[in-house]
């Protein structure tokens, strides 16, 4: 060995002295586990610790935490994860109302935020941040998706609606960015609302050829049951976030055959996601959804960060994490300048598997896809 491989092997070999050395990295999870979408949170939670019991690292510690999808809670818990319990990363929220009120004020402490879910375009453009990363997407993307391949499912005249918050807002943005029919309504409803007649009569006043919804959890199970019951008939088309694993066990069959936005689906192709699918069966007896997907990639992000540089190193932890050097269960992943996923993004159908309802990919609707507000951002 030369001197200068030799050098080499020492810095190498100091590095990962450094590495083995860390303290313990302590992560606090707030996340929805009670009440009105709770299965989005729960789904998150279990992904997530899908990936920590797998890797098996004695330096992680989690703590989570129900914010009972309530802003108060969510700032309270916060604070006491990063004044009490010291918590290195904050993770979890799956509303994006939740994460506004949180995310601004842990990174500005100098915490670490790793969104599972919740991406709103306020976090995306100018108030991007170096301490926040999406593992998820830009709230738009899936909308975008469905937006995208409209045309192609026949709906020329769409009526569309969305909860009146930061994600249903971005949701009924990203729709239109990539439609190229004509918005015949466009409605804002009540967050966690569950009577729709008033819509549902709109809609069959409104001469449209299709709906497309972003209604999460509760909100969309009820909205589809009437739906179906109302007889109007017209094709539905959404985000994988109304028409997810658990959602649309609820649903039944009033779901069969709505095409959804997505980027990951329990069919994707690639050594990752099987492994995924068949090891969340395994721990919890049921399939994963595109929450528990998130998670589990957001754990695994961590961890490949946590092997190369220690929490406490911010600049070579930041570093570590914008690498991305993980197997992801949506194949390819990279991440953007705003450090949002680039990734291809696809259209699912519900179908039937047996005795359950899944979603299977019918097609592609764009291929790597950041997000409509990354030049906005200036890290």
């Amino acid at each position: 060995m030369n001197a200068k491989s030799k050098l080499l092997a020492a810095v190498a070999a100091l590095a990962m002295a450094g590495v083995a050395g860390a303290e313990p990295l302590k992560v606090g999870m707030i996340t929805t586990l009670s009440g009105g979408g709770a299965s989005l949170g729960i789904d998150t939670r279990d992904g997530f610790m899908l990936a920590v019991k797998q890797a098996g690292n004695p330096d992680l510690e989690v703590v989570i935490e129900d914010d009972q999808r309530k802003p108060d809670v969510a700032v309270q818990l916060a604070d006491k994860m990063i004044q009490s319990d010291k918590v290195d990363v904050l993770t979890g929220i799956v509303w994006s109302n939740l994460a506004m009120a949180v995310v601004p004020a842990a990174t500005a402490q100098g915490k670490f935020y790793l969104s599972t879910n919740a991406a709103p375009s306020q976090l995306a453009g100018k108030g991007c941040n170096p301490n926040y990363f999406s593992v998820s997407y830009q709230n738009d993307n899936l909308h975008e998706a469905a937006g995208a391949y409209a045309a192609k499912a026949g709906i020329t005249r769409a009526f569309i609606m969305a909860p009146n918050y930061p994600a249903g807002q971005d949701s009924l943005a990203g729709f239109k960015r990539f439609y190229e029919g004509e918005v015949v309504g466009e409605v804002y409803t009540q967050l966690g609302q569950t009577d729709y007649a008033g819509e549902i009569a709109q809609i069959r006043a409104s001469g449209a050829d299709g709906v497309f919804i972003f209604l999460p959890g509760g909100m969309g199970i009820s909205f589809v049951k009437q739906y179906a019951d109302s007889g109007v008939g017209l094709p539905l088309i959404g985000p994988a976030f109304s028409f997810e694993q658990t959602i649309i066990q609820a649903m039944g069959d009033a779901a069969l055959g709505v095409l959804n936005g997505a980027n990951w689906s329990p069919d994707l192709d690639n050594a990752a996601n099987t492994a995924f699918v068949e090891g969340f069966a395994a721990e919890y007896g049921r399939l994963p959804s595109v929450y528990a997907s998130y998670g589990y990639d957001t754990a695994n992000l961590l961890l490949s960060a946590m092997a190369k540089a220690d929490v406490k190193d911010a600049d070579a932890f930041r570093a570590a994490l914008r690498a991305a050097d993980f197997d992801s269960v949506r194949g390819d992943f990279a991440f953007s300048p705003s450090q949002h996923p680039v990734q291809d993004l696809y259209v699912r159908e519900v179908v039937r598997d047996g005795d359950i309802l899944t979603n299977r990919i019918v097609g592609t609707a764009i291929e790597d896809r950041s997000h409509a507000y990354e030049d906005a951002c200036k890290m």
